[in-house]
């Protein structure tokens, strides 16, 4: 299901928070309360390119927070299998003590609403990011052996709250303190002309 621009499916699971307690009852709505939210979808807990990408993820979620968004992870293991892989120390095979909630998708439902169920037994790697409207601006699906480039998560939110705040278009490469453009043909020529490498 091709989901951007659309409403964001909500969900409720069990999740473990970023204080290690459990909620039973997590609802992506009520988590986000009108921010935006990034969902950072992946296959399962102690495997190989899957720490890495947890592991930036959270240490980026003060940036986040910055941004008025919400950070999440999903796979579809247990709550308890999350709160292991947290009690396992990095040098060990874990994550640690991560400063985002970990949702159990031990039905797969949310995986399977999302898009990224992988033959009906695991996630892709997606990423969406949700505006504070609840509809998906952001939608990218990796293989399970191509890890994600969180700075690249961060970089596409920030063109996003210029979009939200400005009324521009953001593009190519653009990054927060770049000219963008103004929709409109006359907005297209005057950014296209100051490119010398076009």
């Amino acid at each position: 299901m091709f989901l951007v621009g659309k409403d964001a499916p909500d969900f409720t699971a069990a999740a473990v928070m970023p204080d290690g307690s459990i909620d039973e009852q997590f609802n992506l709505r009520t988590y986000s309360k009108g921010k935006k939210v990034v969902i950072l979808f992946y296959p399962f807990d102690f495997t190989f390119v899957c720490p890495s990408e947890i592991i930036l993820f959270s240490r980026k979620h003060e940036e986040f927070k910055q941004r008025g968004t919400v950070a999440i992870t999903v796979s579809v293991d247990s709550h308890f299998t999350h709160a292991a892989y947290r009690r396992t120390p990095i040098e060990k095979g874990g994550i640690g003590a991560i400063d985002v909630p970990m949702v159990s998708d031990i039905t797969k439902e949310i995986s399977r609403m999302y898009g990224v169920l992988s033959d009906g037994k695991m996630a892709l790697r997606g990423t969406f990011i949700i505006d504070k409207g609840g509809i998906v601006k952001h939608a990218l699906v990796n293989d399970l052996k191509l890890g994600r480039n969180i700075d690249e998560i961060i970089r596409t939110l920030d063109a996003l709250i210029h979009v939200e705040e400005n009324g521009e278009v953001c593009p190519a490469g653009w990054r927060k303190g770049d000219k963008a453009m103004k929709p409109t043909q006359e907005g297209v020529t005057e950014y296209l002309k100051d490119l010398t490498d076009f």
